[in-house]
Parts: C-alpha cells; structure tokens; sequence
C-alpha cells in the first residue's frame, strides 16, 4: 500500500512556474512514479515519468518545460513546471507503480494514486 499526496498546485499566470511535490507513505527507492493530468472532457495523460533506476521520460507535449525529480530521504516526487500555457490547466495526479522499477506512460500501468491537485494558468 502507498498513500500519496500532492501539493504545490493553485492559479498561475502564463509564463509562471510552478512545482508540484508528492509525498509518499513509504521509502520510493526503486519505484516507478509519475504524474499525469487530466483536463475536463480529456483523457489522463502522462506528464512525466521516472523509473526505479533514475531515467525520466516525458509527454510530448511538455517540450522541455517540465522536469521531474524525486528526493529518497524525503520520499518526494516533484515536478517542476517552467513556461506554463493556459492548456497546462488540469488536475495532475502522482502515481506510483510497484509491479516492477519499469515506466509506462500508460495510466492502466500504475497500482496507486494522490488525490490530485488543481493548476490552473491564465493567459
């Protein structure tokens, strides 16, 4: 069991920077976690994803905006938001998969979730 929770979402203007952290019950080292976002009408998609070694990947909407980290002491997952666009605005979701140290971006693929945090950026 994993209990997530995400923090560091609210308004933003565009242009701004924002960073997202997820906190986890339990130590992540080796883990596979993520974020996702999902605007209204839309499908969740992945955002950003990082595997139990260290490799990250991205949306392919996200061109290099986004970094995702993660600190083990802290078992914090973060995500840095640079440059937001107004298409940004979703609820985003951290995720946590424990079948194995391997990333998808699928979200069928993750065993856990937060609760999910609002961002909203204005033009």
């Amino acid at each position: 069991q994993v209990n997530l929770v995400e923090s560091g979402g609210g308004p933003v203007q565009a242009g701004g920077s924002l960073r997202l952290s997820c906190v986890a019950s339990r130590d992540i080292y080796g883990l596979c976690m993520a974020w996702f976002r999902q605007a209204p009408g839309q499908e969740r998609e992945a955002v950003a994803t990082m595997d139990g070694p260290g490799s990250a990947s991205y949306g392919d909407s996200m061109n290099g905006r986004f970094t995702i980290s993660r600190d083990f002491v802290k078992s914090t997952l973060y995500l840095q938001m640079n440059n937001l666009r107004p298409e940004d605005s979703a609820i985003y979701y951290c995720a946590a998969k424990i079948t194995s140290p391997r990333c998808f971006m699928s979200a069928v693929s993750y065993n856990y979730w937060g609760q999910g945090i609002q961002v909203t950026v204005s033009p």
